[in-house]
């Protein structure tokens, strides 16, 4: 095979790696789950506007800012209401979260440091969550702690 071959069939697996949509990490949660906190791992960012997916640009939480992939990057299913739980990120450089669900929709930047994250009270229900990037298509790798802890 010839280099210039290698080099366009690299190329192309490359951008076929970046453009094959990744299927959303489900949890499913019971109040009192164990281990507590569930730590789900991904890579930030992407080129959609957190306020264009979150189809606002302010919520109670925070302001929807930053860059999020067209789909979610994790479900959480609550099978009944919490009377608190978090989900708060973890990562080397600044993420924002979206989060929508059957209360509303939810975003939030810089939570703790430059890490974003959300906690309240919450109804049973399937919420998405999209980590975003604070600069558009900056992909950063983080853990996303979900915990019914204080």
């Amino acid at each position: 095979m010839s280099t210039r071959l290698v080099s366009s069939l690299a190329a192309t697996l490359g951008v076929l790696a970046l453009t094959t949509a990744v299927q959303a990490q489900t949890v499913t949660l019971n109040p009192g789950f164990s281990p507590d906190p569930i730590e789900l791992r991904g890579v930030s960012g992407g080129v959609v506007a957190a306020k264009q997916a979150a189809g606002q640009a302010e919520t109670p939480t925070g302001a929807c800012v930053g860059f999020v992939d067209s789909q979610p990057d994790h479900t959480l299913e609550l099978n009944s209401y919490f009377d608190y739980l978090r989900l708060q990120i973890s990562s080397p450089d600044d993420t924002t979260i979206v989060v929508r669900g059957p209360g509303g929709i939810w975003c939030n930047d810089d939570f703790q440091d430059k890490n974003a994250g959300i906690e309240g009270q919450w109804l049973a229900g399937t919420y998405e969550i999209w980590v975003g990037s604070y600069v558009k298509d900056k992909a950063i790798p983080y853990t996303l702690n979900v915990s019914a802890r204080r």
